[in-house]
């Protein structure tokens, strides 16, 4: 049987002004209009929630916490499944959403999909995991450390892999008997918020345990310092990031911080030359660079360095640029105009001060050119910033331990690698890289759907989501003592 078009998973006349909390309700901030990078066009207009809708959906998480924890295991996965069940029957559409909404390739809009599907199915599966352990106990009383559910969470998630970056948290939060409230950026709301929403919808979840609302600074303020939110998620710049962790803190909130890196990709001079500039190429520039482990230092030991940047230069200059959804091309757009300036005054900065271009450098309105610098050096913007944009750095080093103390020359770094063809040499290296994520002869975008996700300083604090690091994240202990009586004491 066909669906009508107000059946349908991606019906724009469901969210057209609205917001979700298991239903669809006006917003009481507006309406945003979701433009599509690639064309300019207008895809959908969404409810923006202002304080005021944060506050209702707040209040109507708290009140169905208790319900949704005490439902049973079984029962909770079972949502779950159907939830990856209905994405994965309605893929390919999802998937060209994806692409449209995020200015990305296709085959990113696929691999998006995926791993919302797999983080279902996990999330499925941490449902009936052991939730704690028998301690120790004088006889006569049982003892339990337990997990239990935190309450309220907030997910604040950013616009460059919405719905993996949406998922990763609401699904495990959900698992574990939280209800959350998932704030979009405004400029992905449906990949980011109402795709999920209208995947859990029509699973089954209880109405008051998703709550999606997109919105501006003023709807993540307010979720930040809510009364009934016991925890904020945030995935984002590490300035927002900033702000999120002050706000938060100040009352008292756990919170959960996965913020930009300046990623060093380490190439050691027996590493296969050609080998080695594809991975650069692929970490580098993959989604137009706008990825939070993009390569965007590349260390390349100095008898291979200039071979190394001549071959990443003619690659760089290949790689086709334009709408993702009209043809075949390697980079869509980057995703707004103040990031495209962001993107050049980098470059701007960084030549000013002494780099070189060896390709690309140049944009036609938001598709801008995969660029690769050379001559760059610490002090200059294109090393000392995350670009989140198409550009990278070419850096030489003599020796081992240059590398490393240049790679180790930041704030905070999300990910990192090296390559080389001997991973003895490689692992000496990888055990000193102050990074959250590290991988030996590989580039740095990796991720998986079990992994945990986090790094040190200000690429995100020090706390991780994914895999193991999730009943950290999402749960909190709890001491339970039985007793067949109540004792008896002196007074």
């Amino acid at each position: 049987m066909s669906l009508s078009a107000s059946d349908k998973l991606l019906s724009d006349s469901r969210w057209q002004g609205r917001l979700f909390n298991g239903g669809w309700f006006p917003s009481q901030g507006g309406v945003c209009e979701v433009v599509e990078p690639g064309t300019g066009e207008t895809l959908s207009r969404v409810g923006f929630a202002n304080a005021a809708d944060i506050a209702t959906a707040c209040a109507g998480a708290a009140t169905a916490q208790a319900e949704w924890a005490a439902l049973g295991a079984r029962e909770r996965a079972e949502l779950f499944r159907n939830a990856a069940s209905i994405l994965q029957r309605d893929f390919d559409e999802l998937s060209v959403y994806v692409a449209r909404e995020t200015g990305g390739i296709i085959p990113k809009g696929q691999h998006e999909v995926r791993e919302a599907i797999a983080l279902l199915h996990n999330a499925a599966a941490l449902a009936q995991q052991s939730c704690g352990e028998m301690l120790q106990s004088p006889p006569g009383r049982l003892s339990l450390a337990r997990r239990v559910p935190r309450g309220v969470v907030g997910i604040i998630s950013p616009f460059n892999f919405p719905l993996v970056l949406s998922m990763r948290a609401v699904a495990p939060a959900l698992a574990f008997g939280n209800t959350v409230v998932l704030k979009p950026d405004p400029q992905t709301p449906v990949s980011g918020g109402f795709m999920i929403a209208r995947a859990f919808e029509e699973a089954g979840l209880p109405e008051g345990v998703l709550h999606v609302l997109p919105g501006a600074a003023e709807a993540g303020e307010a979720l930040c310092t809510d009364r009934h939110v016991q925890m904020i998620q945030f995935t984002g710049s590490t300035a927002v990031g900033r702000r999120v962790g002050e706000l938060a803190g100040r009352h008292l909130k756990k919170v959960s911080l996965e913020l930009g890196g300046n990623n060093a990709l380490i190439i050691l001079d027996d590493a296969d030359l050609d080998v080695a500039v594809n991975n650069a190429a692929w970490g580098a520039f993959l989604h137009q660079g706008q990825i939070c482990m993009a390569a965007s230092r590349i260390f390349v030991q100095e008898p291979i360095r200039e071979a190394f940047t001549r071959k990443l230069a003619e690659k760089a200059a290949q790689l086709p640029v334009g709408n993702p959804a009209a043809g075949q091309v390697a980079l869509g757009p980057v995703i707004n105009d103040k990031q495209l300036q962001r993107v050049k005054s980098i470059i701007a900065d960084s030549v000013a001060a002494g780099a070189s271009i060896e390709a690309g450098g140049q944009h036609d309105g938001l598709f801008h050119q995969a660029t690769v610098l050379s001559g760059v050096k610490p002090g200059m913007r294109a090393f000392d910033e995350e670009c989140f944009g198409p550009v990278t750095g070419v850096i030489g080093f003599d020796t081992d331990e240059e590398a490393l103390q240049l790679a180790n020359r930041h704030e905070g770094s999300l990910a990192a690698a090296v390559i080389s063809a001997s991973v003895g040499r490689a692992m000496r290296i990888a055990d000193q890289l102050k990074s959250g994520l590290v991988h030996v002869n590989d580039q740095t975008v990796n991720d998986d759907a079990n992994n945990p996700f986090g790094a040190p300083g200000v690429a995100g604090a020090g706390s991780s989501v994914g895999g193991p690091a999730d009943i950290d994240e999402y749960t909190r202990w709890q001491w339970l003592t039985i007793k067949d009586t109540p004792p008896q004491y002196p007074f």
